[in-house]
């Protein structure tokens, strides 16, 4: 067993891309906001976390402002400027129809898209992330995790009184006791488990299409510091002592309100898997020649489909095979 130097990421996280500036100060200048929104773009998103996008999924349908409101909706959330365009998210306003539209050539779908009835594709953010330029992949990730946070916390988490948009998105006011709350993020640790060598270890859920596997990934728990978090979950998940534990980078996953924070480890591949029951079905250590020869087929061979491009999981994958 011949050790190899520590890897990077294969490539920046698909969702941890993003070009638009942010600025706090700006949020609560009403003057500042109304001009921002007369100049403003609008992402339109659904309550299933889909947006409309032209033919082939690579590039979001935004609209003027203008034609949507003479005035900023009290709902609109300020997504960030570039330049002298300032970007908006709202919840879709056109019905949805039922009609299903497969997901876009080399997306990573595993729910189909929608067709409105103004007859666009609408598609989620797991699907077409990967497929979006810069700009539009860090607005869709960020329009989703606001539209998410807002969808599960309409109601004061002390009192229980219905609470009020403020700062254009990015803080709540509860009409009852005054408490103010901010986005909610929920870390979650992610890791890629080799042997040090040429063995990578992979798993998969019961309700993931066959053959797809993935690193290992849980939630951190109160008082739980990552590094122990990545501990815990991979001998939960699998029965396997981890050591040597390194970052390697982060991802926003808003689904519905996460940041995957990617860790490495090694482990003994002669060490017996303890599944967990319901959550893990199976687990395998796999060649760093297989993977090889799943990223240069897309992504899949026979018996293998890694993680979609969208992922930090197939960024940390492609990292350590190379």
């Amino acid at each position: 067993m011949t050790p190899r130097e520590p890897f990077q990421l294969g490539a920046r996280p698909t969702l941890s891309r993003a070009t638009v500036q942010r600025d706090e100060t700006a949020r609560k200048d009403d003057a500042r906001l109304d001009r921002l929104w007369k100049a403003g773009q609008v992402l339109l998103v659904d309550a299933k976390g889909r947006t409309p996008v032209r033919a082939g999924g690579t590039e979001l349908v935004l609209r003027p402002a203008a034609l949507i409101a003479d005035t900023r909706p009290p709902e609109a959330m300020l997504l960030g400027e570039e330049g002298d365009t300032a970007y908006w998210a709202l919840s879709a306003v056109e019905p949805i129809g039922d009609h299903a539209v497969a997901p876009p050539a080399n997306a990573w779908g595993m729910w189909p898209g929608a067709r409105s009835e103004s007859g666009e594709e609408w598609h989620d953010l797991r699907g077409i992330g990967a497929l979006l330029d810069d700009t539009d992949a860090g607005l869709f990730t960020t329009a989703v995790g606001l539209a998410n946070w807002h969808s599960r916390a309409s109601f004061c988490a002390k009192c229980g009184a219905p609470v009020e948009r403020t700062a254009v998105g990015w803080a709540t006011h509860c009409t009852g006791c005054g408490r103010e709350e901010y986005p909610r993020t929920d870390p979650a640790v992610i890791c890629l488990v080799h042997d040090g060598a040429d063995q990578v270890l992979l798993a998969r859920q019961p309700i993931w299409p066959a053959d797809r596997y993935s690193v290992l990934a849980g939630f951190v728990e109160t008082g739980e510091s990552l590094e122990a978090c990545v501990e815990r979950e991979i001998a939960e998940e699998v029965g396997v002592q981890v050591s040597d534990i390194r970052y390697l980078g982060s991802q926003p996953w808003p689904f519905p309100r996460s940041i995957m924070i990617g860790f490495s480890a090694t482990a003994d591949p002669s060490e017996p898997f303890v599944l967990a029951d319901g959550e893990i079905e199976e687990a395998r250590w796999v060649s760093r020649d297989e993977i090889q020869r799943a990223l240069a087929a897309g992504g899949q061979v026979d018996g293998l489909i890694l993680p979609g491009e969208t992922s930090i999981a197939r960024q940390m994958i492609a990292g350590w095979a190379l």
